[in-house]
């Protein structure tokens, strides 16, 4: 069987440029590349973008420059060229090409270097969907200690938590390095409640005698926990009042794609898992297919795409095709998954198995606000909703989106495209690092942010 890094590497689940990113090499050797242009190689023109981003007041949008030079190459300049706002009365730039909105206004951003320069146009509206009234805070966990250890708040130590999901009273996160933890809201006390850390296995058991690899979704019903067990191709389920763990779909170390019931069923890395009280709803993520799975009987179906089909088509049932989608949630009616490579937002109605993007294009990454096909995403992983918004952890933008669900309008409600960190605070002042998993209980979000090793609370 592979390894977990082979794995991951594999289906995208940490890519490879983000890795990099963190790793100080994505952008590496840029000022070593436009010093060694050819002699006589001039820079021609600039490109700025995106061209014509909105932002509430108090969030934040970053600009990219790229250079157009005479022997017909082009090269990202961010961090060569000059940046201005004007007026900054509406929104400031930094070195760097971060805008933060100040005033509802239009402001033009200007890119200049060697007597050349681009420029965009940024629109700041004062709408109430300003990522300035959500709140950033770090309930369990302490940003770049990755461990095991339970204990309250700030001592209990996550290793790459991803999936997580609540009762109201607690959260539940599935920590990647194979555990099952429980954290208890109104105190943050953190407990494991099935798994063993660094002991990867697919044996079922009680508490720490089960055994799991890699678990990256979870849901409950609020007795059970179910739990997408993603490295051993299986649904597990726990009792949460005893921590007794059973497989209810699918065989440890037999990935596919077949249909059937219990054991007899097959999948290939499924990711995201939610849950209607009486189904199961997986997305199974390299077979780029929806499965259901009815809890009472473990039968397994498939109600959306086709396996090993990847595709971004909308349509009904094997009719449309998703390319690794990876979170889902359920409003009752309908499902909703972040299709992380297509970097776009899905909706299927489950009476019908109707597939429609409701927010992103396929195929065009980014981190734009906007309404529909307008907005822009970044791998998006995780998704909630609260039945009139859906909630997003916008995994390569570093960034928590809201979308109305009603118009498809997409917000930045926390974080900044393309800053990485670990900060609690408001809106665009708070940073995240790889935010994967998303949970809400009516009233708070929480979010599982991955490579911080902790989990935050936006209220």
């Amino acid at each position: 069987m592979k390894s977990l890094r082979e794995i991951w590497l594999f289906t995208g689940i940490i890519p490879l440029c983000i890795i990099f990113l963190l790793l100080g090499g994505c952008g590496a050797g840029v000022d070593s590349e436009i010093s060694a242009l050819p002699a006589g190689t001039q820079l021609v023109s600039i490109s700025v973008t995106p061209a014509n981003p909105s932002l509430p007041v108090g969030n934040a949008q970053q600009f990219t420059a790229s250079g157009t030079y005479s022997d017909g190459t082009t090269r990202d300049i961010t961090n060569q060229v000059t940046w201005t706002s004007l007026p900054t009365s509406a929104a400031t730039i930094n070195s760097s090409g971060l805008a933060t909105g100040v005033a509802a206004g239009t402001a033009t951003i200007t890119a200049a270097l060697s007597g050349n320069s681009g420029t965009a146009t940024l629109t700041v509206t004062s709408g109430g969907s300003s990522g300035s009234n959500y709140n950033v805070t770090t309930i369990a966990g302490t940003a770049g200690a990755g461990g095991s250890t339970d204990g309250t708040g700030a001592a209990a130590r996550f290793y790459l938590p991803v999936g997580i999901t609540t009762d109201g009273a607690n959260l539940y996160v599935a920590d990647s390095w194979h555990t099952i933890r429980k954290i208890v809201i109104s105190t943050g006390a953190v407990t494991t409640i099935a798994g063993t850390a660094d002991a990867d296995g697919s044996t079922d058991g009680t508490g720490a005698a089960a055994r799991f690899w890699s678990p990256h979704g979870i849901t409950t019903d609020g007795t059970n926990l179910y739990v997408a067990d993603t490295t051993n191709q299986t649904i597990r389920k726990i009792v949460i009042s005893t921590g007794a763990v059973t497989t209810i779909a699918g065989t440890a170390g037999s990935d596919g794609s077949t249909d059937g019931t219990g054991a007899a069923a097959r999948f290939y890395l499924p990711s995201g898992i939610t849950t209607d009280g009486a189904n199961l709803y997986v997305a199974d993520t390299i077979n780029c297919t929806i499965r259901k799975i009815v809890i009472s009987t473990g039968a397994v179906t498939t109600i959306a795409g086709i396996a090993g089909a990847r595709g971004s088509a909308d349509g009904t049932g094997a009719a449309a095709s998703f390319s690794q989608p990876d979170g889902i949630t359920t409003d009752g009616a309908n499902l909703y998954v972040a299709d992380s490579s297509n970097y776009t937002i899905r909706k299927i109605v489950i009476s019908t198995g109707a597939v429609t993007t409701i927010a992103g294009t396929a195929g065009a990454l980014g981190s734009d606000d906007g309404t529909g096909a307008a907005a822009r995403f970044n791998a998006p992983r995780g998704i909630t909703t609260d039945g009139a918004n859906l909630y997003v952890g916008d995994f390569g933008n570093h960034t928590i989106r809201k979308i109305v669900i009603s118009t498809g309008a997409v917000t930045t409600i926390a974080g900044t495209a393309g800053v990485i960190g670990s900060a609690d605070g408001t809106g665009a002042a708070a940073s995240f690092s790889l935010p994967y998993g998303i949970t809400t209980d009516g009233t708070n979000l929480y979010v599982a942010d991955c490579f911080s090793y902790t989990i935050r609370k936006i209220y």
